[in-house]
């Protein structure tokens, strides 16, 4: 198996273990990479990242430039962070899923397989992209969207293959196409 591929300015930390066919760094700034990592084949990340301690992925992950991730962070098979993400620390993401540029995830959040983030309102050249929030302890099922800008709340659970299209409140459950409150007290 080939060995990692490191390019530009790249700090590996202590202990940590970059399977063969791994690419880290480029040209554009520092990329720099806690203790105790396992990066796994075919990952690619790009310059300017800063990742936390205890990080793990899955094989044939995409970190784009300028994200930060926080300590004790899982991201799993196939999944995609592109740029100018924040993730907080303890976040789970699991396989195939996408995190739109501009996404901000707090501590403690799931990310189920499959879920997708969106930042583009009006899917034209140019437009802002604004990425969702996704606010500390929620957890996202499976194949769940979520819209650009939308912002869920701490705690709260978005059901499987739900489309997110408001904001999620503290502590609710929400589910369906689009997602609506699901009254838990009554059941």
């Amino acid at each position: 198996m080939n060995e990692p591929l490191y390019l530009g300015e790249v700090r590996l930390g202590r202990g940590s273990v970059v399977q063969g066919g791994v690419v880290v760094g480029g040209e554009g700034g520092l990329t720099v990479i806690g203790d105790g990592a396992t990066i796994r084949s075919g990952t690619v990340i790009y310059p300017s990242v800063r990742i936390g301690k205890g990080f793990r992925t899955g094989h044939h992950v995409l970190i784009r430039e300028n994200t930060d991730i926080a300590d004790h962070v899982l991201i799993g098979t196939n999944s995609v962070v592109d740029g100018n993400c924040e993730i907080g620390d303890r976040v789970s993401v699991q396989t195939n899923v996408y995190i739109t540029t501009n996404t901000i995830i707090e501590d403690d959040v799931f990310m189920g397989p499959c879920s997708v983030t969106s930042n583009d309102r009006y899917m034209v050249r140019g437009a802002e992209l604004i990425g969702p929030r996704i606010k500390r302890g929620a957890r996202i099922g499976a194949n769940a969207t979520i819209l650009p800008g939308i912002v869920i709340g701490e705690g709260a659970i978005v059901g499987a293959g739900s489309v997110v299209t408001r904001d999620v409140a503290d502590g609710a459950t929400v589910v369906g196409n689009p997602a609506r409150s699901l009254d838990l007290k009554s059941r």
